[in-house]
């Protein structure tokens, strides 16, 4: 292809002047395959420095996508003109971007088309640069793109010539129409550019003219602009049709392309129809089972024992009428409804957070963000003005959004269908007046569900339930968070027989072990009852002596501190008996808020956490900690196939050094608050701590402060084999056992089928920890614990063993963690430590040590 310099003059041919200002950039340089590879067809890109997309010709717009990101228009002569801005803007979803024109409009050369957000685009989205391409270029004998800087509305972008007359010859093929079964869209999007333009080259393999068929509309499946027009969202049900001599082949190939996604990330068949059942060769695992029909298994959702008998939730379905009244009216209900829906979210966010859970608070100030989701919104409203109900839509839409989460491959992401039901079904008893009252269970109830929400927890009585069971969820879904928070005994993943249970069946539920027991005998019952009463005993025991130092029978000292996210929670560390906070959760004062804490915010904060604990208490605080898998809204991160591989960590703190350096000036401000110290998350090599250390070193000299102890997590298993050479440089290890077991085990702590082999007692693990410890002890360091295994009674004896110095643990355990140690021999526990890592797993590592809950 022959490039030339932007220019006003004219050539032979058709001239498409420039419909954005800035530098032009061959196709081929696109970093996008679509783009680059010419599927959509061939063109131009522009890296543009205006914000109104201007015509580039006279024509019709015959396209212009529901997200607004994209238009096309159809010259006289035939000519189809996509405009795409920028890469991957789909998913904005029409945020950022003003639409001048609809459909069926004229244009002349220089009209406005669309207006953009351009800083707003470029923040959260791939790439600025923006396609004009020829999506008919089949009928196009010749392309001149020009290069350079061009004036938008002034200087030709592109020169070329039809071929012929503009029409293409081809035969209407004759023959048997061949029709394909249902496809439901999974594009996480729909049908825009990138998909549209594979399923048109797939299309163009076929010598048979082939159609996508949407309701009762129909388009050329070789045309990108046609299909593209269509505005196939998400969930939507389309049908492939072909005539010709391969139309079998064809419809074939091309519906199974479609139904898989057409090769775009987050795509998944929604539901498969009966040619592609799962044969019994085909059929997965059956669940973990025990052999007693009386003992039902799942996973440990919220650790703790109850005992009462079942009484299942029962789900109403909500009924809606399809059709509506007139769109404005619809429209008025659906944001009234979210309006209250709002209020009632708060009121539940106000109540959580009243309880001293302002951590668990943010699950419904996440709620109320979902609310405010465009995509939610935008998916709604277009099926509100096609005639349906507000109630009809909304309903439709959220339960496709939710199924489309639950197929994610992150298994963490895909548990937060379950909030979205949630929030949609509140929506959905508000627009339809269905009552909301709270079920008032019997005492010593344990509950048994499909799946229970966060707003069921918020309105749970504790004084009645005393432990619940689902089928779905996992240890990370935010129901077990506020399981775990409210000390109800819970299990996830259990058996589906558990729903068929009849209520009052008599029941002991083991939320630790993940084991729910039917039927036991009344002295059976009776005897886990008074176990329950011995517990609490000792949890009061244990209590009165939360004050107490940590020291085992011959003389050995523990530090027993707490893994905290906020003031009140370092308030609660001292009245629990709590000898400083080991780890610092930074990232609750990041979150939650449009834009990033200021230097002076943060600085308070810290000040006030390590004022608070006073001189003699450390203060451990981890620099920020988020990635790709927990992101925040104004730090937007580009998506990842691996997030946990990706940026995460002390990486994004290099990537954004205005952030990292900010909070390190606000740590170092406090630092003369109290015994304040600093740690660096997600250090994979000595070349990361030395240039974390060195912008710590360059803020301080700046603040003209002294200097502060700086330590690690040692949370990848490439820190752990060489923490002899980090033990040289840093002042303390902590290991994140959490990270380091999903590192160490290739196994993602959330996933609801690993999760219970997810152990951080494996031996594998226990020996990296022990490598760590054994550095750190060596050159003089301390080597502590701030995983989840610290809180382990059962861990509590080999990571003592293993030579570890601190154990910061949840606060409620601070006390029982305590009394635990006053009891062991510091000898036995090194005895029990060279036998754990000697082991063939983490259950056997278990079978080692038990624990006296009385």
């Amino acid at each position: 292809m022959a490039y030339t310099a932007a220019s006003p003059q004219s050539r032979v041919g058709t001239r498409l002047i420039a419909p954005l200002s800035g530098h032009l950039v061959p196709i081929e340089q696109v970093p996008d395959p679509v783009f680059a590879q010419k599927m959509v067809g061939d063109g131009i890109s522009i890296d543009p420095i205006s914000q109104q997309l201007l015509a580039p010709c006279d024509g019709e717009v015959i396209q212009l996508h529901p997200s607004n990101h994209a238009v096309s228009i159809k010259t006289m002569d035939g000519l189809e003109v996509l405009m795409h801005i920028g890469l991957d803007t789909v998913t904005l979803r029409g945020e950022g971007f003003s639409p001048r024109v609809k459909v069926g409009d004229r244009v002349q050369t220089g009209d406005v088309l669309i207006e953009f957000d351009a800083d707003y685009v470029a923040l959260h989205a791939r790439s600025l640069l923006t396609q004009v391409v020829i999506t008919n270029s089949d009928q196009v004998a010749s392309f001149s793109p020009y290069l350079g800087i061009v004036r938008a509305g002034e200087d030709v972008a592109l020169e070329l010539t039809m071929a012929g007359d503009g029409q293409t010859a081809a035969g209407t093929p004759s023959g048997k129409l061949v029709t394909s079964e249902a496809i439901v869209i999974p594009n996480p999007t729909g049908l825009h550019a990138r998909p549209a333009a594979v399923l048109a080259n797939l299309a163009k393999k076929y010598q048979s003219d082939i159609r996508v068929r949407l309701g009762e509309q129909k388009t050329n499946a070789r045309s990108v602009v046609g299909l593209m027009g269509l505005s196939i969202d998400n969930g939507d049900t389309v049908f492939l049709e072909a005539i010709g001599p391969d139309a079998e082949a064809a419809i074939a190939d091309l519906s199974e392309a479609v139904r898989s996604g057409l090769g775009e990330e987050g795509s998944k068949p929604v539901s498969a129809p009966a040619s592609m059942a799962l044969t019994d060769m085909a059929a997965p695992p059956p669940r973990l089972r025990s052999e007693d029909p009386n003992i039902l298994l799942g996973v440990s959702a919220s650790p703790g024992v109850a005992v009462g008998y079942l009484r299942q939730v029962k789900r109403q379905e909500i009924h809606v009428d399809e059709r509506g009244d007139n769109p404005n009216t619809e429209r008025r209900k659906l944001e009234q409804a979210i309006g209250q829906a709002k209020l009632e979210i708060e009121a539940l966010r106000a109540k959580v957070h009243g309880q001293g859970n302002p951590q668990k608070a943010a699950i419904f100030a996440a709620h109320q963000e979902l609310l405010e989701d465009p995509e939610l919104e935008s998916t709604t409203h277009s099926a509100i003005d096609k005639g349906k109900s507000a109630a009809y839509a909304w309903k439709q839409t959220f339960t496709a959004q939710a199924d489309q989460l639950a197929q994610l491959k992150n298994e963490l992401l895909a548990q937060r269908a379950n909030d979205l039901r949630d929030v949609g079904e509140r929506v959905l008893r508000i627009l339809t007046g269905v009552s909301t009252e709270a079920v008032r269970y019997p005492e010593n109830t344990i509950l048994v569900a499909e799946d229970l929400t966060p707003s069921d927890m918020a309105t749970l009585d504790r004084s009645r339930v005393v432990g619940f069971c689902t089928v779905a969820g996992g240890a990370t879904s935010h129901v077990a968070i506020l399981a775990r928070s409210m000390d109800i005994p819970a299990i996830a993943g259990t058996e589906p027989g558990v729903l068929d249970l009849s209520d009052e069946t008599p029941a002991i539920l083991d939320g630790s072990k993940g084991k729910l027991r039917l039927n036991p005998s009344p002295d059976e019952m009776e005897q886990v009852r008074q176990r329950l009463v011995r517990i609490q005993d000792k949890r009061e025991r244990d209590f009165a002596s939360k004050d107490q130092p940590a020291i085992t029978t011959d003389g050995h000292r523990m530090e027993v501190v707490a893994n905290i996210g906020s003031l009140e929670d370092a308030r609660k560390t001292i009245e629990m008996g709590g000898e400083g906070v080991g780890l610092l959760r930074s990232e609750f004062v990041f979150m939650d808020r449009p834009s990033a804490p200021t230097e002076d915010e943060q600085a308070d904060l810290y000040s006030e956490i390590a004022e608070t604990l006073g001189a003699d208490r450390p203060l451990i605080i981890r620099t920020l900690d988020v990635g790709g898998d927990k992101p925040l809204s104004y730090l937007p991160i580009p998506h990842e196939e691996n997030p946990f591989l990706g940026e995460r960590g002390i990486r994004i703190g290099f990537d954004r050094p205005e952030i990292l350096r900010t909070q390190l000036r606000a740590i170092l401000r406090a630092s003369k608050w109290g015994n304040v110290r600093v740690m660096f998350p997600m250090i994979a090599r000595l070349e990361e701590f030395r240039m974390a250390k060195a912008m710590l070193e360059e803020e301080r000299e700046k603040l003209g402060v002294s200097p502060i102890p700086v330590g690690i997590m040692v949370e990848i298993p490439a820190t752990a084999v060489i923490a002899d050479q980090f033990a040289k440089e840093v002042d303390f290890f902590s290991v994140g056992t959490n990270d380091l077991t999903q590192y160490t085990l290739a196994m993602d702590r959330g996933h609801p089928k690993l999760a219970p082999y997810c152990d951080g007692l494996d031996p594998a693990v226990l020996t990296l920890i022990g490598v760590a410890a054994r550095a750190a002890n060596h050159h003089g360091k301390w080597c502590g614990i701030c995983g989840g295994i610290g809180s382990d009674p059962q861990a509590v004896p080999l990571l003592m063993g293993l030579g570890v110095k601190e154990l910061s643990v949840s606060i409620p355990t601070i006390p029982s963690i305590k009394a635990q140690i006053r009891e062991l021999s510091y000898t036995e526990c090194q005895r029990l430590a060279e036998q754990a890592v000697l082991t063939d797993s983490a259950a056997a590592v278990r079978e080692l040590y038990q624990v006296s809950e009385e």
